[in-house]
């Protein structure tokens, strides 16, 4: 064997055992590779559930604050116009207890329909409002 054929011989040993070996640490690279990417890829889309869940709590907390405001006004206004209609109440259950007594509605259809009880005289006085009315 003349001495080039050996180098030819030792460098294709050299280059199948490095080329072995090389396979072999680019197979284990590209797989490290592919961990990381599909890790990557994991975490991008727990990212985006994450930011979805909390957008979606962020909202849900939006609105109920804005239902809770509106509903606080509706219970002003219904508090006011409850007060209002006991208020009323009270004076239609008073007037009630008035028309019950004879002698008011007696004071009232003398005041209001000038009917007089037997042998009574009305006289009607002028108010205030009708004499300022009457000079000038």
């Amino acid at each position: 064997m003349s001495p080039h054929e050996r180098t030819n011989q030792l460098e294709q040993q050299i280059s199948s055992i490095n080329s072995e070996y090389v396979r072999s640490v680019e197979k284990k690279k590209k797989r490290q590779q592919a961990q990381r990417v599909r890790l990557y890829r994991r975490l991008a889309v727990f990212a985006l559930f994450a930011v979805a869940v909390i957008g979606f709590l962020v909202h849900s907390l939006v609105s109920g604050q804005q239902t809770l405001a509106q509903k606080q006004e509706t219970q002003v206004v219904v508090e006011q116009s409850l007060t209002e209609t006991l208020e009323q109440k009270e004076l239609l259950e008073l007037q009630i207890a008035k028309l019950n007594d004879d002698e008011y509605i007696g004071k009232l259809l003398r005041k209001d329909y000038f009917l007089s009880e037997e042998n009574e005289l009305i006289f009607t006085l002028p108010t205030e409002s009708s004499d300022k009315k009457s000079d000038e």
